[in-house]
This record gives structure tokens, sequence and C-alpha cells, in this order.
């Protein structure tokens, strides 16, 4: 997901539209597609960067090394902020996967200056992110488990279209606009689309890792399949579309 990540960076940021009011805060950072994009964006603010993952943050101190970057690990329903502490925040990819979405909204909203702006994107993974359905539908035709995981995977909160102004609003943010981002993504050959798959990070390589032996040549040859859609081996572009919202904590 970094390279796409990386994709969609500069799109968020345009659509957010940006200042150097600081600090600035990147709530999930990943691995600091996000950051590095806001570095070179502003000039003077401090950026600072915090996810649940030790190894994300250590990549980041390793690979986005800047004397106006800061990474910690946190978590974002309970940030180790002052109130008030931060000029901007920022939040791509990441908002999804967090089991109480509600908490970690409020917390963005309280470690924000008035006045403060803040912006989150999200995969719509439903209706927009092709890539990713097409391991779901074939995989979820010839395994229960994987009609599981698409189910768990479209209907997480905030995928759908509206429900990330709808908690902003609740949380009390104004001047709340929403976007829809659009960005390719590009594979060179089956193998470079399937190689994520068959990794460790991710809901998609847990489920698949675990499935038998048996089951897992049925599904990457059905996958196969679909990625060829009836031509021969070689790159292949899919949509993939970001549900994007940008508010303000009220004065």
């Amino acid at each position: 997901m970094g390279r796409f990540s990386r994709l969609l960076a500069p799109k968020f940021l345009a659509f957010s539209k940006i200042s150097d009011d600081g600090p600035i805060l990147d709530a999930g950072c990943g691995t600091g597609s996000l950051t590095a994009e806001l570095l070179s964006r502003t000039s003077q603010a401090l950026i600072v960067g915090v996810d649940i993952s030790s190894a994300y943050v250590e990549y980041c101190r390793q690979n986005v090394p800047d004397c106006r970057t800061e990474f910690d690990v946190a978590d974002l329903t309970k940030l180790p902020f002052a109130d008030c502490h931060f000029g901007q925040a920022y939040s791509q990819l990441v908002l999804d996967f967090v089991p109480d979405t509600e908490r970690a909204f409020k917390e963005l909203f309280r470690v924000l200056k008035p006045g403060g702006g803040f912006a989150a994107a999200v995969w719509d993974a439903r209706g927009g992110l092709v890539f990713n359905r097409m391991f779901l539908d074939t995989a979820a035709v010839l395994d229960e488990e994987a009609e599981v995981l698409r189910k768990k995977n479209f209907t997480r909160p905030l995928r759908q279209p509206g429900q990330l102004m709808q908690i902003a609003s609740s949380t009390g943010f104004s001047d709340i606009r929403a976007g829809e981002l659009l960005i390719r993504t590009e594979f060179k050959s089956f193998d470079d689309y399937w190689a994520p798959f068959d990794g460790e990070d991710g809901p998609i390589p847990a489920y698949f890792s675990n499935r038998p032996t048996d089951l897992k040549a049925k599904i990457k040859d059905a996958v196969s399949k679909a990625y060829l859609d009836g031509d021969k081996d070689g790159p292949r572009s899919y949509v993939a579309v970001a549900l994007a919202m940008s508010a303000v904590k009220a004065m």
C-alpha cells in the first residue's frame, strides 16, 4: 500500500489546502509518505508523525530524516499530546482501521488549536478500489472465509460516501467539505500484483497465509485469470478512489 499512498499524498494535500501553521500532526503516518509530501509543501512547521506500529515508526526515522520531523509510537484514540497542541492534522488511509473511530476523531479534535484544519482520506473500498475487489470477489467464490473478509472489508466504518463528513460534524468540526481523489494503481505483471497478497502485512495476507495449500493454489489461479482477463500477462492499470474530507476546529 505504500507505493499507492505516495501517489495519493500530493492529491490529498492539494485538496486539503495546507498552510505552514504548525506543528502539524500526521496521524497514522505508516511508512512516511504523507510526512515526506508535507515536508515538500511547507518550509518551517514541525511535522510529528505517529503510528501504532513501532516498525513503521522506526522505518520513518530511518527513511524520512529531517530536522523538522519527529516520529513516535502512539494510539490515535489516546494521543500523548496536550489540548490545542497542533495547528493542523492529517490522516491518510488509516482512520477506517481504527476500531473506535469516534474516539479517534475526538482525540484529533482535542489536540488541534482553535482554527486548526483537519483532513482525512480513506479508500472507497466498495466502489472504487479495483485491485482490492478483484482479489476479494474472486476468492469469496471459492472460500467462505474470504467472503467473511470481504464483508468486513466493505463495511468498515468511514468507507461509505458521507461517513467521514458525518462523524466530523458530530465531533464538532465545522466548514466541512468532501471530495474524491483518484489515482491509478499500476502493476508490471501478475507477479507484481500478487506479491503483496502473498506477504505478511494487511488483512488479505493475514487471511491468505492461513489457508490450506490446495485452496491457496486455486485462489491464486482464479485471481490470475481475473488479472489476465483474456489477454497476455503484462502491465495493468486500475482506478483507485479515496474519499476525502477537510474541516476546521471552530475558534
